[in-house]
């Protein structure tokens, strides 16, 4: 054994992190006795066996794209973060690196040397982060980013499939006057009170979010005129029944209610709107006639968009 493979094999025995040396058919020709640790297998159990069984088969794509990108130029440069399977069944986010061995003579690739780290613990701390990088701090919704991403891609994709889509625009009754009032404190307390209420009244696929001040922003996909009417009604309901006293809105009894507009976006051929602002225009239309027909009510309006693919290439 040459002393380059002696000190290979002592870095790797004494190492914590999994060191794997792997054909380019992807068969695991060494790994390391921290792969016990980590994935909870013998090395004799991961040995003479190709990686992808133990690699998470919606990752297993960004396994192959990262090895072909890497034969010109022979190293991992950017990594790869994956999902690999532990014995137990459970997954392990797993960072990945490594480098190309290559024939001294021909330059041909012979195998890879990969080096793999548990980063489970960061991974969640970036889902966490990343979640409440589009989470509402007040009421727990989803906020104004949030809901501006999910309109630009339920718009995208009514345009593309030449299906419908649904908005509705929701603002509390007089919600200054019940600040004034109660106080702040009650009146974020309302406020969160709403959300939760909006949020259970309609289907777990539609998004809610805080569009702005009192006002709350509901979309959703796949969904007719008179389905978001009924949503809608649903929603105003749900609000009315928290029987939160609020002695300024007459109209509505002496409770917290709400108006609601809700606007629908028909893809057909011949339409002429094409951009997402005109739905949240339809609906903010439709949110007007409700606060000045009555309050706590609904009024609805429709758009029709153009079905081109082209728009959204």
């Amino acid at each position: 054994m040459s002393s380059s493979e002696v000190d290979f094999k002592f870095l790797a025995e004494n190492s914590a992190d999994v060191i794997c040396r792997a054909g380019t058919d992807r068969v695991i020709r060494y790994i390391s006795p921290s792969c016990l640790t980590l994935f909870g297998y013998e090395r004799e159990e991961m040995e003479g066996g190709v990686v992808d069984p133990f690699v998470f088969p919606e990752d297993l794509p960004k396994v192959k794209a990262s090895v072909e990108r890497s034969r010109p130029q022979g190293v991992l440069h950017e990594g790869v973060t994956i999902r690999m399977r532990k014995k137990d069944g459970s997954l392990v986010w797993t960072e990945v690196n490594g480098r190309v061995v290559r024939d001294e003579m021909t330059g041909k690739a012979l195998e890879f040397v990969l080096v793999m780290r548990d980063v489970t613990e960061r991974k969640l701390l970036e889902e966490k982060l990343a979640a409440l990088a589009m989470t509402d701090g007040l009421t727990g919704i989803a906020n104004r980013r949030a809901f501006d991403e999910a309109l630009e891609r339920e718009w995208k994709l009514t345009l593309r499939h030449g299906k419908q889509v649904s908005l509705l625009l929701l603002d509390i009754d007089h919600f200054k006057p019940f600040n004034d009032e109660y106080g702040h404190q009650v009146g974020d307390d309302c406020l969160r009170a709403v959300a939760q209420a909006a949020a259970g009244a309609v289907r777990i696929s539609d998004i809610v979010a805080r569009y702005g001040g009192e006002e709350l922003a509901i979309i959703l996909p796949q969904t007719d005129t008179a389905g978001a009417w009924e949503a809608a009604e649903k929603v105003r309901l749900a609000i009315e029944g928290l029987r939160i006293p609020h002695e300024g809105n007459p109209e509505g009894g002496g409770w917290v209610t709400a108006s609601i507009g809700a606007a629908t976006a028909l893809a057909l051929l011949g339409g002429t709107m094409r951009m997402p602002e005109g739905l949240l225009q339809a609906a903010d239309h439709a949110l007007y006639k409700a606060k000045h027909g009555g309050r706590n009510r609904v009024e609805g309006g429709m758009l029709i968009v153009p079905r081109e693919l082209a728009i959204v290439a």
